[in-house]
């Protein structure tokens, strides 16, 4: 009897796919490369997601130094890095006999429905044709992403995006550990974990050495990739054998991060994760346990304060009195017309504005 046919998505992060000089790591690359070719031939769907464009560029102009924090400097330097980068996985698959595909993908792509449908369907388009995808951020556009995240989160939302089983986080450590390396302390290898909690959060520590992101930007994307059905195993990117490991539920191969068993719907996941916030609605108490208790839509009545400037449709996030947030969704006013709607009952708002502020169909409780 055959093995089911398996969707996985394979990021690597910058400190694998480059060496301490920021050239690309060519024997880690082919190895990957075989690994990720035998998926393949065993009848697997694999997206690679890979970081290092922007080492890669800081290392091709041989500046000395450390390299610059400008973010238009960093889009420059994702320009010459990425074709670099893109040659070393062409080569590493085509010894394999595989094509691979360039996917570069920005925010805009997952922030507006139509894109979001549009990527998905090219992912399915180049695996009919025999082409492996190999996806990027579009860093020499999407200057957000080059200040606020590396790619473990794109990794997620491309789980997502491809109907994933299998999230693959590959790194320069075993895994999550119990103690932060970088302080002393080697730590033991976290096998399991079932709830990602601000302990877990804490234990992860902060930003990683080579590129943008570290262990609790791993975590996010984990707990991402959790609410939308997806197992995520993070592992050594080193490893000999990790992504078979990582497909058989071998013991010990890195931290498992189990998926929720109430999957999150597409579009939600969309407005949780890939949309960036406009602004934070101020609610009072008994909207808070309406929206958390009761799954009703958000009133305005409901709506003490308003922070940022947003449109009908743009992403707000929702915070309680103590100012945590815990819920975000698409609001239907502008925050210019705040006066005429916060705080307001439905039939003291005018007759043009709608009667909810977030509607329950477009509201995510994130806590």
């Amino acid at each position: 009897m055959t093995a089911p046919t398996r969707t996985v998505v394979v990021k690597v992060g910058s400190s694998t796919v480059t060496t301490r000089s920021g050239e690309v790591d060519g024997a880690t690359v082919g190895q990957l490369a075989r690994e990720i070719a035998a998926l393949a031939r065993a009848g697997h769907r694999v997206v690679v997601v890979t970081s290092g464009a922007i080492v890669c560029g800081w290392a091709a102009l041989g500046r000395p130094g450390p390299r610059p924090s400008d973010p238009a400097i960093l889009q420059a330097l994702s320009a010459v890095g990425q074709q670099r980068l893109m040659r070393a996985w062409q080569d590493g698959l085509g010894a394999e006999g595989l094509l691979a595909g360039q996917v570069l993908l920005a925010p805009l792509d997952f922030g507006h429905r139509r894109q979001y449908l549009h990527a998905r369907t090219t992912l399915q388009h180049l695996w009919e044709l025999g082409v492996l995808p190999v996806v990027n951020e579009n860093d020499a556009v999407a200057d957000e992403e080059i200040r606020f995240g590396d790619n473990d989160r794109l990794a997620a939302l491309v789980a997502n995006l491809a109907g994933a089983d299998l999230l693959v986080l590959l790194t320069d450590t075993p895994g999550l550990l119990s103690a932060d390396p970088r302080h002393g302390d080697s730590g033991s290898l976290i096998e399991e974990v079932k709830e990602i909690d601000q302990r877990l959060m804490d234990v992860a520590g902060g930003p990683g050495s080579v590129g943008s992101g570290g262990m609790a930007s791993k975590l996010a994307a984990a707990r991402m990739a959790s609410r939308s059905g997806v197992m995520t195993v993070i592992a050594d990117g080193r490893r000999p054998g990790v992504l078979a490991g990582a497909l058989e539920g071998e013991r010990g191969v890195g931290t498992v991060v189990r998926p929720k068993p109430e999957r999150m719907p597409a579009r939600k996941l969309w407005i949780a994760y890939a949309l960036g916030a406009r602004g934070v609605l101020v609610v009072d108490e008994g909207a808070r346990r309406a929206l958390l208790e009761s799954g009703r839509s958000l009133l305005p009545a409901g709506v003490l304060t308003c922070r940022g400037r947003f449109e009908p449709d743009d992403a707000v996030e929702i915070a309680g009195v103590d100012g945590a947030v815990f819920a975000k969704g698409l609001v239907r006013y502008s925050s210019e017309r705040a006066d005429e709607w916060m705080g307001r009952r439905s039939e003291e708002l005018p007759d043009e504005l709608s009667p909810v502020a977030v509607h329950r169909d477009d509201l995510v409780v994130l806590a």
